[in-house]
């Protein structure tokens, strides 16, 4: 691994190689996301775990590696090595898979999945290619994408509709990701921008804390690493209750 002051993320690795491709996957990041397809489905009436199991497959390929591969060609911000063609195959692979996944659900959920169809790939490529003058790459369209969107595309691939369980799910799931982004954006600036920070605090005590960059990261990155894996223990709990 890198030197953690010196990586674009807090999980990432060394550039080169297979490294690349954990990086880009952003694992805390799309495994947090996958759990609101969980959540999603385990608030349904009943819970399908071969529906569930395929949500999360098309959400892994449509977020995990579309979403993201397209995010590093637009300006390399993780600073990996995997070339632009590849990035490209990957964004369109990726999102090809997902598309697939949900026409061959149709035939047992029903046609309510069309709209879910269409409009999850258009937030995967309005978000991170920036589209519309960059409306969507804003923090609300980035808690609507990958908080509330995944959550409700999760409940219809189960009860084939929308009820009060799925709308309030999604209150929650969209004010979560909001969370996120609000943690995640600061510390991305610390890590990818800022070159040095130098101050310090003193204390009623009369005692001096030095400030740098990693004292201003650490409680941030701390959280959001606390925050991704419980979202995953809940999601598995809540799941494992249902099956």
């Amino acid at each position: 691994m890198a030197d953690a002051g010196s990586r674009p993320a807090f999980y990432a690795a060394r550039p080169g190689g297979w490294r690349d491709w954990w990086t880009i996957l952003h694992p805390p990041y799309t495994a947090w996301h996958l759990s609101y397809v969980a959540i999603g489905a385990a608030l349904a009436p009943h819970l399908d775990g071969i529906r569930l199991l395929a949500t999360v497959l098309a959400f892994f390929f449509a977020v995990g590696v579309s979403a993201h591969a397209l995010d590093e060609l637009s300006g390399r911000p993780l600073g990996t090595r995997i070339s632009a063609v590849t990035l490209k195959v990957a964004t369109a692979v990726g999102l090809a898979v997902a598309v697939a996944i949900g026409v061959a659900g149709i035939h047992r959920v029903g046609l309510v999945l069309v709209p879910f169809l269409v409009v999850g790939p258009l937030l995967v490529v309005a978000y991170n290619a920036e589209l519309f003058g960059g409306l969507v790459h804003t923090d609300a369209g980035f808690a609507a994408a990958w908080g509330a969107f995944p959550l409700l595309t999760g409940y219809v691939a189960q009860a084939g509709s929308l009820d009060w369980a799925a709308v309030l799910g999604a209150v929650a799931a969209f004010a979560l990701a909001w969370a996120q982004r609000s943690l995640s954006t600061p510390a991305r600036l610390l890590r990818r921008r800022v070159d040095h920070v130098e101050g310090t605090l003193t204390m009623a005590d009369g005692s001096v804390q030095p400030i740098d960059a990693t004292f201003l990261r650490a409680p941030l990155e701390a959280a959001l690493h606390a925050l991704s894996w419980a979202m995953v223990a809940l999601a598995a709990a809540l799941v494992v209750s249902r099956l």
